[in-house]
């Protein structure tokens, strides 16, 4: 598989998972309806988790603009990458978003509350105000991403040059370092936690092709009781979430 299908993959399978959450607990006559905050951040998390997992051995998971950024920023991914690995997750959000309405069709039409229904597909604030959104959206990130660089950079250190090593040689073979796949775990737990504790005002998008794919998804998909895709506020949670890693990768160099 390239690692730009991948990353189109294991972003659907993240909106299909997170958009469904949310679908299930906010569409009318569903099973799950009512179900609350906590369902939709453990939904959420366990999209990261099987996202990531399935194709990190790929691509490397990224499954998020704002890692891609912030690990090309710390010096772990390749630049000349970045602008496709972005579009194939804007792409795969984009995709994910469609199989969710594809799977709640008759609970889409029986809902009337545009509101709910774009909930699905973006994120939007409590209290609309662009500084303090974009601060917590800022902060979430920055706790995803500096995560994500320590995960991504574990092993020992070489005492000479300071480096990290990914590997060491024993009876002449390389054995390397890190959980490999299953760092796909404790990355679910930290976006879970980020949900919990920092996901109120804003929805933690924390992600741009989470939030830009399944939004344009909204704005094409034909239902009934659509309502605008709020473009004004589409803006926070791609400028945030880059800001945050960049923060994250800052300061990761730094220290």
């Amino acid at each position: 598989m390239h690692p730009y299908i991948a990353e189109i993959i294991g972003t659907a399978i993240l909106i299909i998972f997170g958009g469904g959450v949310v679908a299930n607990v906010v569409l009318n006559e569903t099973k799950g309806n009512g179900g609350g905050w906590i369902v939709i951040t453990w939904g959420w998390a366990i999209g990261v988790f099987m996202g990531v997992f399935t194709i990190s051995q790929v691509s490397g998971g990224h499954i998020n603009p704002a890692v891609t950024v912030g690990l090309a920023a710390a010096g772990l991914f390749d630049w000349a990458q970045v602008p496709a690995y972005v579009a194939a997750q804007t792409v795969g959000g984009f995709l994910g978003g469609v199989v969710v309405w594809l799977a709640y069709k008759d609970h889409f039409a029986a809902t009337e509350d545009e509101e709910v229904k774009l909930a699905i597909f973006s994120t939007s604030p409590e209290i609309r105000n662009y500084p303090a959104n974009l601060l917590t959206e800022i902060i979430g990130t920055f706790v995803l991403v500096f995560g994500v660089l320590y995960l991504n950079s574990a092993g020992f250190f070489d005492a000479q040059s300071g480096e990290v090593l990914r590997s060491i040689t024993i009876d002449g073979q390389a054995v390397g370092f890190g959980l490999g796949a299953l760092s796909a775990l404790p990355i679910a737990l930290v976006v879970l936690g980020i949900g919990l504790s920092l996901g109120g005002p804003t929805g933690y998008a924390i992600n741009p092709a989470r939030d830009l794919g399944p939004r344009i998804a909204h704005a094409i998909l034909p239902f009934s009781h659509k309502g605008p895709s709020d473009w004004a506020y589409s803006w926070v949670p791609i400028v945030g979430p880059i800001l945050g890693a960049l923060l994250a990768a800052g300061l990761y160099r730094l220290l």
